[in-house]
């Protein structure tokens, strides 16, 4: 779908998904008890609704974004956002934009603004009111969180601003590898050429691609020395390479974080897109929207693997591919390019050509020297906030001005009169 399209789909999964979470008996059973709770944690996902839970408990307000730092989270806290050079998750844009990207971006946060104060937040407004009457405008409790978790880290994402109630804790859910069943640890030890793992995730069936589209797959992966582990939502597929093994799950961290015929552990975090990630001798296909890239501290040594051949389909996919593609870390297919030729060439490329695991390496790096690990800052924050009554010295100053001052509005419309003024005066006096 166009980003365009995506707008109103967005409005409508975010009416649905808000209305559900706050009918559903489980929720109208524990608002109706007695329980109180030091804070609200809450994903910014569009259900702006949902921020009445911290006024009905009088618990402060702290929200986790699972893509970072964008236009659906930065507003909320005051970050700046300039559409110059921050792209939007729905953009297949980086931070480096041509003049007519940077002409699409602000046309877009344009209209996404437009929609979100005069469609969406209403529309989330109404729903609210339904299940708390009593409750304030949501304009009012927009503005009111105390802290932003966001899964992000410089060493793989573009740096961008961040105010002072925002915190990247990228890698936060990476955990070390368990022992593998029996039959998958078999298999991966028998392959001596390595493992591909490909996966669509958990929101395609890999079932319903075209039949010419499935063929292409097989043959590019049943061409390959390595094995397969491909996650398929049934039992059988039609002319299954012998280098391929279905399973309807696997178990995708322990897989990654296995020893493969070497003395090193890798453990690499998911991405939220579908992507080829090749580890020395592992190589990975993923679709698990834009959670980051990471490495288990407890290894010796760590490749962190990073979205090496993509195909971007929906949301920020594209975001992630371009970014990927940017950082010398992978390639990215259009999900319409996808042909047995291509995917080999790809396939190939990521395998054979050095630049790939260099890159990778080098970002692997980075994201290991930070002073704190993310979950140790998560729990320190969050008890933080709960410590200070929802800090609200973290809180900006934009956040209390109208937007026509944050945008210095009101100074151009002086400067402009007054010049007007002053041409005029001049022209008079001549």
């Amino acid at each position: 779908m166009s980003p365009f399209e995506m707008i109103p789909l967005l409005n409508m999964v975010g009416e649905m998904t808000t209305r559900r979470i706050l009918e559903h008996p489980n929720v109208q059973h524990l608002l109706q008890s007695n329980q109180n709770f030091d804070a609200i944690i809450l994903e910014q996902f569009n259900n702006d609704g949902l921020k009445v839970l911290a006024h009905h408990y009088k618990a402060p307000l702290i929200l986790f974004s699972s893509i970072g730092a964008s236009s659906w989270i930065n507003p909320l806290v005051g970050n700046p956002s300039p559409p110059s050079y921050i792209p939007e998750p729905l953009l297949a844009y980086t931070s480096d934009m041509t003049f007519w990207q940077r002409l699409v971006s602000f046309v877009f946060v344009v209209l996404s603004e437009l929609n979100r104060q005069l469609i969406f937040f209403p529309a989330q407004n109404r729903i609210m009111k339904e299940f708390f009457p009593d409750a304030p405008d949501l304009s009012v409790l927009l503005y009111n969180t105390s802290l932003v978790f966001v899964n992000s880290h410089e060493s793989i994402n573009q740096p961008v601003p961040h105010v002072p109630s925002m915190v990247d804790v990228g890698g936060y859910h990476i955990n070390p590898p368990k022992q593998l069943p029996e039959d998958l640890k078999e298999f991966m030890d028998n392959a001596t050429e390595g493992v591909v793992y490909f996966s669509m995730g958990s929101t395609v069936k890999p079932s319903q691609m075209p039949d010419s589209m499935r063929n292409d797959i097989l043959k590019a992966l049943g061409k390959l020395k390595q094995k397969v582990l491909w996650k398929w939502d049934e039992d059988t597929i039609p002319d299954k390479p012998d280098n391929i093994k279905l399973s309807k799950w696997f178990p995708q961290q322990d897989i990654l974080g296995i020893n493969i015929g070497e003395d090193i552990q890798w453990i690499t975090k998911m991405i939220r897109k579908h992507f080829i990630r090749y580890i020395n001798k592992l190589i990975e296909t993923q679709n698990c929207l834009s959670l980051m890239v990471d490495c288990s501290v407890q290894s010796k040594l760590c490749i962190l693997a990073f979205l090496f051949l993509q195909y971007p389909c929906s949301g920020d996919q594209k975001l992630n591919a371009a970014v990927a593609v940017a950082n010398g870390n992978g390639l990215s297919l259009s999900f319409s390019e996808v042909a047995e030729e291509k995917l080999s060439d790809a396939l190939r490329e990521v395998i054979n050509n050095h630049r790939y695991s260099e890159n990778v390496k080098r970002r692997s790096k980075l994201m290991h020297d930070r002073p704190v690990n993310p979950k140790d800052l998560i729990v320190f924050w969050t008890e933080f906030v709960i410590r200070h009554q929802g800090a609200p010295h973290l809180r900006v100053a934009a956040l209390d001005i109208p937007w026509y001052r944050y945008l210095l509005l009101d100074v151009i419309a002086f400067l402009a009169v007054s010049s007007f003024l002053f041409r005029c005066s001049f022209l008079l006096h001549s």
